[in-house]
């Protein structure tokens, strides 16, 4: 399959320096607003769940205006307009069509919180038009389109932050320092994990579209497919064509904390396997998933099982650092320490990162800085998810030139690297 970018050329360019996008660009190279005290007013794509948590973050802070509210879902709409008035903000104007919101130079900045297939096409599309983005996790569906993601920001100047707010929390912060400083010596390996209880999607049957939704905006860049009634809004997640099952839904979580504690950017072998074991129906992911990630002397473990609530140190989410002097374990609102023994303190209280996360894009759209989770650093995060994913999905171990994420010698492999678009839709930067 040929692309208008190679697979290569970005990877290539921000790895050299060692230090990827951000020292290509340079802390002052991105645009920064005239008037630092301007407001911030930002348009908000996809309301059903996530986003809509979102407008009504964003509606809180001081200096920012959501000003758009849009979704395919006239319903999902009317969940985030009210999530946007509960905060005591000006009513913001609806869309069905983002393209509507990019058309307006009083916008500042889009928030993509729309399903995966739609996160690069709409993030590249808005770094064009001029604005921010503020995209949710995963960063992409595939590791072409992070390519693309990681040129159009450089080009267009545009500050892109990525939704994995774990990088603003103050605690996971102070935690990652303590790491870095050495608390547990020489850290080796990390795992990373979710487990949880999730519903049947069952067996889905072509249904006619429902009256509120503009099922054809939703498919967007997909190829077209029939409407089928146990597709929207969440099970898509575990659909190839849409989604990037477990690993990228929250396993991009954990696998981000762990590269950032380890300091490491692409591996060098990737291994994975599972199955779908529990359920019977419609899904196409692993319902379970074991990836490991090589980086020379170091290495990190994924886990999920989505049918089995038991986790590892007694938690359903987490990572964990072992070093030669000990333990690290990161959960989600506390992180503790343990010297080799097993012996520690209490477990610190922290919180995921939200309000902190959607701040520091703001802070960083005034000052022209880099954000904290700078779109390099969440397709980095990303690329693993796809990785272990194309393991899973070719059966075979993914060898990787760690100087630029790339596959080596599986022309199988690298049929995964990209997709077929929609006409009209392909992502061109």
């Amino acid at each position: 399959m040929d692309y208008p970018v190679s697979r290569r050329g970005f990877l290539q360019v921000t790895v050299a320096s060692g230090a990827g996008y951000s020292a290509l660009v340079g802390a002052g190279a991105l645009r920064a607003l005239e008037n630092p005290n301007e407001r911030i007013v930002v348009g908000v794509m996809g309301t059903n769940g996530r986003g809509a948590r979102l407008a009504g973050l964003f509606a809180s802070i001081a200096g920012c205006e959501v000003g758009y509210i849009c979704d395919v879902d006239e319903r999902a709409v009317a969940k985030g307009v009210e999530a946007v008035t509960s905060q005591n903000a000006v009513t913001p104007r609806t869309e069905s069509d983002f393209r509507g919101i990019l058309d307006d130079p009083a916008v500042d900045a889009l928030v993509v919180a729309a399903p995966d297939h739609w996160h690069a096409p709409a993030t590249i599309l808005a770094c064009a038009a001029g604005k921010h983005v503020y995209v949710e996790k995963p960063a992409c569906h595939n590791p072409h389109e992070g390519e693309l993601m990681v040129e159009a920001a450089r080009k267009h100047r545009r500050v892109v932050q990525v939704g994995t707010q774990r990088r603003s929390s103050p605690g996971m912060i102070r935690a990652i320092e303590r790491l870095r400083e050495g608390q547990i010596g020489r850290v080796l390996f990390a795992r990373g994990w979710v487990t949880s209880t999730r519903e049947t999607i069952g067996r889905g049957q072509v249904a006619t579209v429902p009256s509120w939704l503009n099922y054809d905006l939703w498919q967007g860049p997909a190829p077209e497919r029939e409407y089928r009634d146990n597709l929207v809004h969440y099970h898509w997640h575990w659909l190839w064509h849409w989604g990037t099952g477990e690993l990228g839904n929250n396993g991009v979580h954990a696998l981000d904390l762990c590269r950032w504690g380890l300091g490491v950017d692409y591996p060098e072998r990737v291994t994975c396997s599972g199955g779908k074991f529990f359920f019977d129906d419609d899904q196409e992911t692993p319902d379970t998933q074991l990836a490991t990630f090589t980086f020379g002397d170091k290495a990190i473990c994924w886990e999920h099982r989505t049918w089995h609530p038991r986790g590892f140190e007694g938690m359903t989410f987490g990572a964990v650092f072992y070093g030669d002097q000990g333990t690290l374990v990161l959960g989600s609102d506390s992180y503790a320490f343990y010297d080799r023994s097993g012996k520690g303190s209490e477990p610190v209280s922290t919180t995921i990162g939200d309000t902190d996360h959607q701040r520091d894009f703001l802070d960083c759209i005034r000052s022209g800085e880099q954000p904290r989770a700078s779109i390099d650093e969440g397709v980095k995060s990303t690329h693993l998810c796809l990785l272990g994913n194309i393991a899973y999905r070719s059966g075979r171990t993914v060898n990787v030139d760690s100087a630029t994420g790339s596959i080596t010698g599986d022309e199988e492999q690298l049929t995964y690297w990209g997709r077929e678009y929609r006409p009209g839709w392909e992502p061109v930067v």
